[in-house]
């Protein structure tokens, strides 16, 4: 972050600062808001290093790491290995779209062992390697939460992002039934057992097949424009390259300090946001867009993000408004929690602002 701007102390606008407070009035203790300009300058600013809870303006956060640490054409590959001892493993990254038909072709390609003799083997002996349970969670979402398909279970292995109308609460055995009726369909045997996706490969493993996910814009789309909980895990995992969640939060705090972002009451618990011990200042976020607008890969972060009036989270807010087309940002929505962080595009440049509530009676 050498010579970018950074977030000014000091406030420039003291008529915007007026009327911010005119407009949240009464309501001015149970708000955070910070507004700023291209060159870091405070335009206004309510209660902007006090922490509070961001609900989903907390992937805005996990997106920025991994598109910093991985790049704009990463992808998340999903892997089918051979064995020394004529087994097989199947391996993931935690794929949001993995679905029945790739997992029908790792299942035709283990039948015929790879490809290699062309007939379907008398027994076909696979296996699954997966996260422990206790890690399929973060430790901090309700669990009332976790039986919606919003709070899904993070696993490697994912079928449909481990959600159907609800939560798939048991991922491995949802997989293991998936794939032995796919097999036994086709007249094989099958021998299925899970592993730990911590325990190394085999040296003598070899790649068989790999279906890669959609790229890194995609994901950040999914995670930033739909909300999606579970993408947005999956990638502070993948940014931090490993799924101990303790671990991947470290990393991503490091991270975050070395771009020279205030901390101060800064604490990362997940990366949805559906965690209700996370805290975020309003001045972080904005001080955040502007480091990431600023980024080689800002153009690919800012158009993940919902559109006033046109996509996601915003298609139907701010329609046929002067913000119609011209807000891009991320909400974020729990009990008690709104919030909405992102840019606005103003004939003078862009516009960067953080607003977080909570407990407002009409946010």
């Amino acid at each position: 972050p050498v010579g970018l701007p950074q977030l000014q102390a000091q406030l420039s606008c003291p008529a915007l600062q007026q009327r911010l407070l005119a407009t949240v009035a009464g309501e001015a203790s149970v708000w955070s808001i910070t507004i700023a300009d291209a060159q870091g300058r405070l335009l206004a600013d309510l209660n902007g290093t006090r922490p509070r809870i961001p609900a989903s303006n907390q992937k805005l956060v996990s997106t920025a790491y991994a598109l910093d640490r991985l790049g704009p054409d990463y992808r998340l590959n999903t892997q089918l290995w051979r064995l020394g001892d004529g087994s097989f493993r199947l391996t993931g990254e935690g794929d949001p779209d993995l679905a029945l038909p790739q997992l029908q072709r790792f299942a035709m390609l283990a039948m015929g062992s790879g490809g290699s003799s062309g007939e379907t083997p008398s027994l076909v002996r696979l296996q699954i390697a997966e996260e422990p349970r206790q890690a399929w969670w973060p430790q901090g979402w309700h669990p009332d939460d976790r039986y919606y398909a919003y709070g899904a279970p993070i696993t490697r292995l994912a079928v449909t992002s481990n959600a159907i109308n609800e939560a798939v609460m048991n991922p491995p055995s949802r997989l293991q039934t998936l794939l032995q009726k796919t097999m036994v369909q086709r007249g094989a045997k099958v021998q299925l057992s899970l592993v730990s996706s911590r325990a190394p490969l085999p040296a003598d493993a070899v790649l068989l097949h790999q279906e890669p996910s959609a790229p890194m814009h995609n994901l950040l789309s999914l995670a930033n424009t739909e909300s999606h909980n579970f993408t947005a895990e999956v990638l502070l995992r993948s940014g931090a390259g490993t799924w101990d969640l303790p671990e991947a939060v470290r990393r991503q705090t490091v991270w975050l300090s070395q771009q020279g972002l205030p901390m101060q009451g800064v604490r990362i618990a997940d990366g949805s946001g559906l965690d209700r011990t996370n805290r975020l200042t309003s001045r972080f976020l904005t001080a955040l867009l502007l480091r990431m607008d600023q980024h080689p890969y800002g153009r690919t972060y800012v158009s993940s993000m919902a559109i006033a009036g046109r996509r996601g989270t915003l298609r139907n807010l701010y329609n046929g408004t002067s913000l119609d087309g011209r807000v891009y940002a991320k909400t974020g929505t729990l009990s008690g929690v709104r919030s909405i962080s992102g840019l606005l595009v103003t004939e003078a440049g862009p516009r960067y602002f953080s607003a977080i509530s909570n407990g407002a009676s009409t946010p």
